[in-house]
């Protein structure tokens, strides 16, 4: 909800600020706005219904199918009390049960909290707490159950029941389909709502690649990550087929037989798993017509081999942070980038626009100033999950050349180039991308603080030519202290993806000038070629 006319701030803007930002913000684009994701999905399960919906190894799922099982879980739901406002989470590995249950909770008119089996149950149990999750449906497993003391677990399985209809619920476009957990610095992961219209918006007349019945996404991201949202709805709201990839863990060379088998033709990869790749396995993407990348910023290195391999018009960098449902700008790579010269992340996708805004988000930068990337138009989250102080703070509303904006405050250092494409200059606090999960090193720094062992920590990244690690620093607060512990006591709380590869144990910090914790000092100390002090 708009704040009265009174309590938006304007922005100040000079000539050439505002004519650059509005030609790279000429984004409107029709598109079903008042749509829900049901009832995109089920617009083309009525002219499609024998079409592929899902495809995982020799199993096949037709629209027909998808939508009579979803159906038949939704009534479910509704029985279970699902509906408006009701969060219900899903802790599946990924299968055609996964997308089942996720539009059947919509179908329910619920929101789904997505979770990932291989969590520990500590941070199982805070977000469905967090989530406020009514149930949690999960694939029948004995443990499951208590893994979730006090909540209600359904399973999930083939032989869940089908029907032709669904509950009939109204689900409005500007309800909250999904919740996505996000690393947060006070120690807890921070919920963020994505509304239905986020999602349409999404894969509703890419900019950065095609996205119709044709389409075969591959979906090799874990649901808890937001580019599982795209991977998912990007066929399934399109006619396209959803092509999993097998659960468990990923190899370079399964990828490649996935997407030869499934006819991929357009795919969405970490940052991380793009480089791999890259640099391993090239011959996996020569058949995808449309390889579209993010989630961290990209190596150079990387980027050259990819355009040199495939050639212009294939390779697409994408940006775009949880809060304005994954995708943001896009930059199609067309050529090697040169040396020293940073790869731009483009131009706002369809119906998003972007500033770039200095001081508190109220003057509007000219091309080659550094300012603050804030985010706006349909894809915004509707804030953060009882979170309202700093909602408040992230979410803000100014008036740009006359025109209200509700905007989001990314906290992404960027600039116009005088071309009008987007570069990222990095962040202004210690938020950090690793293999494409966004990490908040504060809530590291937060779980080891509280061992008894530790008297302080300190956690960086050290990046090794784009190869990126967490490197965890601890003053000990007894003698005797060991890293294995510290690793256990982290593993028990945090995904693995959040627990440093490397801690080392110090006698004390290094200081810089202004008595700031030094950083590169400790990196360069304690560098892999280092024998002393080292453990992991």
């Amino acid at each position: 909800m708009s704040p009265p006319d009174a309590a938006v701030r304007a922005v100040t803007c000079s000539a050439a600020a505002l004519a650059a930002h509005r030609l790279i913000n000429d984004t409107a684009r029709p598109y079903p706005r008042d749509a829900s994701v049901p009832e995109r999905f089920e617009f083309w399960a009525a002219r499609r219904p024998d079409a592929p919906a899902i495809v995982q190894g020799g199993r096949e799922t037709s629209y027909r199918e998808l939508d009579r099982r979803a159906n038949g879980l939704a009534h479910r739901l509704r029985d279970a009390g699902v509906g408006a406002g009701v969060t219900v989470a899903v802790c599946l590995p990924r299968s055609p049960e996964l997308l089942i249950a996720l539009l059947g909770i919509l179908k329910a008119g619920g929101t789904y909290v997505p979770l990932d089996p291989g969590w520990p149950d500590e941070r199982l149990r805070t977000v469905v707490a967090d989530g406020g999750c009514l149930l949690v449906l999960g694939a029948g497993d004995a443990d499951l159950p208590a893994r979730f003391p006090g909540t209600r677990v359904l399973a999930v399985g083939p032989g869940t029941e089908a029907r032709d209809t669904g509950p009939g619920y109204a689900v409005e476009a500007g309800d909250i389909a999904c919740v996505n957990f996000t690393s947060g610095s006070t120690g807890r992961p921070k919920g963020v709502p994505i509304r239905h219209r986020g999602i349409v918006r999404l894969v509703h007349a890419a900019s950065y690649g095609t996205l119709d019945e044709h389409s075969k996404v591959l979906q090799v991201t874990p649901v808890t990550f937001d580019i599982a949202t795209w991977e998912i709805w990007g066929a399934l709201l399109n006619g396209g087929t959803s092509v999993l990839y097998p659960a468990g863990f990923v190899r370079l060379s399964k990828v490649g037989e996935v997407i030869k088998r499934g006819g991929v033709n357009i795919l969405l990869l970490t940052t991380a798993l793009f480089n791999s790749i890259v640099d391993e396995a090239p011959e996996a993407l020569e058949t995808v017509a449309t390889i579209t990348t993010g989630g961290e910023a990209h190596s150079p290195r990387h980027m050259a081999k990819a355009v040199r391999t495939y050639g212009p018009g294939r390779v697409v960098n994408l940006y775009g942070p949880t809060e304005c449902t994954c995708i943001a700008t896009s930059y199609p790579v067309d050529e090697p980038p040169a040396a020293g010269v940073p790869l731009p992340i483009g131009r706002p996708i369809q119906n998003t626009r972007v500033y770039v805004l200095d001081g508190d988000a109220d003057r509007l930068c000219a091309p080659g100033e550094t300012g603050e990337l804030c985010l706006a138009g349909d894809g915004l989250a509707a804030g953060y999950l009882g979170m309202p102080e700093l909602t408040a703070k992230t979410f803000v509303h100014r008036d740009i050349d006359g025109v209200p904006e509700r905007l989001y405050r990314s906290g992404d250092r960027g600039r116009l180039l005088p071309g009008g494409d987007l570069v990222f200059e990095g962040r202004w606090d210690d938020q950090v991308k690793v293999n494409g999960f966004r990490i908040e090193l504060g809530e590291i720094t937060h779980h080891l603080d509280t061992h008894p062992q530790v008297k302080r920590s300190y956690v960086t990244v050290r990046d090794n030519r784009g190869d990126k690690a967490l490197v965890a620093f601890v003053v000990p607060a007894v003698p005797g202290a060991g890293s294995g512990r510290l690793r256990e006591h982290l593993a028990a709380k945090l995904p693995h993806y959040m627990v440093p590869a490397q801690i080392h144990l110090c006698d004390t910090f290094p200081l810089t000038p202004n008595g700031k914790i030094d950083g590169r000092a400790l990196l360069a100390a304690y560098a892999p070629s280092a024998t002393s002090g080292v453990f992991s």
